[in-house]
């Protein structure tokens, strides 16, 4: 009897840990399930995937598809083996020569960095201006096209990034808080004379600013900086929050338009529509 009560324990015990484990899968399945968007252009159709690390990201750009924000604005900022920007709302009617880079909404989206997103070529990351919280822009985007890397490339990335994380630890060291406060004075009066001035007094500061840990790009992101390519050196200090699935050779075709001063396409590039897909 006692043989038979241990075997059907035994049997019982199989059946929760596998019933667990059929959960445990399902969840893990469910957490992964990203978000799709399909973002039409006058030169091809990408479809993007939008990642759950960076939620108030993936909501805010949901948000902003979901308002028909994003139709027919122009990629206004082209750099070929580097990125493509767009979602400047001043673009949708913009002539040709208008300065364009500075429109959004009157919010900023707090920066979400995640150690395994990085700027490998197709991803999607938010463009910022230069606040000392690395708050991202409300619109405005980027689409990595970037380039192949070689070891000591990707270490002269490596020292870039730490320099922009020296001068952001900086800026938060209270020791240094009146100075960041002057530096973002100078943001919201739009002085740019002000800005430089206090911007370089943080960089030159920053030099020998030790106090934070320092940033080693992980082995499995060279190898595809070596491979795919992308843009090293933004990483960490912009938050990236998804990445192009479909459409990659759309990406190729933008960045390669010519361009004319401040880097705006000579024939415009315009967004015809941002969707969201059904899950």
């Amino acid at each position: 009897m006692k043989i038979v009560l241990k075997i059907l324990f035994t049997t019982v015990l199989v059946m929760v840990v596998f019933s667990c484990d059929k959960k445990t899968v399902a969840s893990e399945i469910k957490e992964e399930q990203r978000q799709r968007v399909e973002m039409v252009t006058d030169k091809g159709t990408m479809v993007l995937e939008l990642y759950n690390k960076t939620p108030l990201h993936r909501d805010n750009f949901i948000k902003l598809a979901n308002d028909n924000a994003y139709d027919s604005l122009l990629f206004h900022r082209v750099i070929k083996e580097f990125m493509i920007q767009g979602g400047d709302p001043e673009s949708r009617n913009a002539q040709p020569g208008d300065t364009l880079g500075e429109g959004g909404l009157d919010y900023k989206v707090n920066a979400e960095f995640d150690p395994s997103l990085f700027h490998k070529k197709g991803v999607l990351a938010a463009a910022r201006d230069g606040n000392p919280e690395r708050a991202s822009s409300s619109m405005q985007f980027y689409i990595v096209q970037g380039r192949v890397f070689n070891d000591s490339l990707l270490d002269l990335a490596e020292k870039r990034i730490n320099g922009w994380l020296a001068e952001y630890y900086f800026k938060q060291d209270p020791l240094n808080k009146s100075l960041a406060e002057s530096l973002q004075k100078a943001i919201d009066d739009d002085s740019m004379e002000q800005y430089n001035l206090y911007n370089d007094s943080i960089r030159t500061l920053a030099k020998t600013y030790s106090n934070f840990d320092t940033y080693t790009i992980p082995e499995e992101h060279r190898e595809i900086y070596k491979t795919i390519g992308g843009t090293p050196h933004l990483d960490q200090n912009y938050t990236v929050f998804g990445e192009v699935i479909e459409g990659i050779d759309v990406l190729d075709s933008i960045a390669a338009v010519p361009t004319g001063p401040f880097n705006r396409p000579v024939t415009d590039v315009r967004i015809v529509s941002v969707r969201v897909l059904d899950m």
